[in-house]
């Protein structure tokens, strides 16, 4: 059965103008947040997280994309494992920025239980029932009903952690067997969405010091299960201008797609390359 989207709920939710505010980046998710009375869309190009997460028919067909998508830009086919890794990116890359995004901006965390969120890959659309949520004592929000306040900023980085890792790990879950990699893997590829995520829609509002800041206090390594910490450093360019840069967690395996091309950020990219690669993004 087809479930419809959903209008947004008609007055702003406390998550609305981060999500607003996402939605005005060109490549931005879009996200709707729908009533408690409305069910999770399914069908029409809808996938919910949790039917990911049970590894069956629909995440056949939601890797099935990626298979056709990368046959048709590079000529050949891509190895079942690589393209489950594309997939999991496709979802998770998105998913982060629903509690990321509030954190940063407003300094409130949704809980997102997998059930309660759908994905509508082709448009960017993504469905959410946010009916709890972490803040700080000072916040107006902190009143309203399923406000969970916490004490400081650590305990309110502890709920973006805990949250992150009730949305996604059952996703891995479904995910994990099919890219044959064990669990420290995994988590480390969530280290960098989480990371990557953020730090990418922050450049673009003009806020890439203060999320890195904000990322290393997230991930400082040891907070299990994430794998490592933000990953954070700065080399230095020709005319001695500091380029930041990170080393990525876990490698998403394109090289096996195109062997001579690798992420900036990725293990395999020497800082020698890493600073032509950003001098020359930085000049464009």
């Amino acid at each position: 059965m087809v479930s419809p989207a959903v209008p947004a709920t008609p007055s702003p939710s406390p998550l609305a103008d981060a999500y607003a505010r996402l939605a005005t980046l060109p490549a931005g998710p879009r996200v709707t947040e729908r009533p408690a009375a409305h069910p999770t869309p399914r069908g029409a190009g809808w996938v919910g997280a949790d039917e990911l997460a049970d590894a069956g028919p629909v995440l056949d067909a939601f890797l099935a994309w990626d298979d056709d998508q990368v046959l048709r830009d590079y000529g050949h086919q891509g190895r079942p494992d690589v393209i489950a890794g594309f997939g999991l990116h496709r979802y998770a890359w998105p998913a982060c920025l629903l509690f990321t995004v509030p954190w940063l901006l407003a300094r409130r965390v949704p809980r997102l239980p997998a059930d309660q969120v759908a994905f509508h890959r082709s448009t960017g659309r993504i469905s959410v029932r946010a009916d709890r949520f972490a803040c700080l004592p000072d916040d107006p929000a902190a009143a309203l009903p399923g406000a969970r306040v916490v004490p400081d900023e650590e305990a309110l980085r502890a709920e973006v952690r805990a949250a992150v890792a009730e949305h996604l790990g059952p996703v891995l879950e479904g995910f994990g067997p099919r890219m044959r990699r064990g669990r420290r893997a995994l988590w480390g590829i969530v280290t960098d969405e989480v990371v990557e995520g953020l730090w990418y829609v922050a450049e673009q509002w003009g806020e890439g010091r203060r999320a890195r800041a904000e990322l290393d206090l997230l991930l400082p390594g040891a907070t299990a299960p994430y794998t490592g910490g933000s990953g954070f450093r700065t080399l230095t360019g020709p005319a001695g201008e500091e380029l930041p840069t990170r080393d990525r967690a876990g490698c998403c395996l394109f090289y096996t797609i195109r062997p001579a091309d690798t992420c900036v950020t990725c293990p395999r990219t020497r800082d020698a390359d890493r600073v032509a690669r950003l001098t020359a993004a930085a000049a464009a």
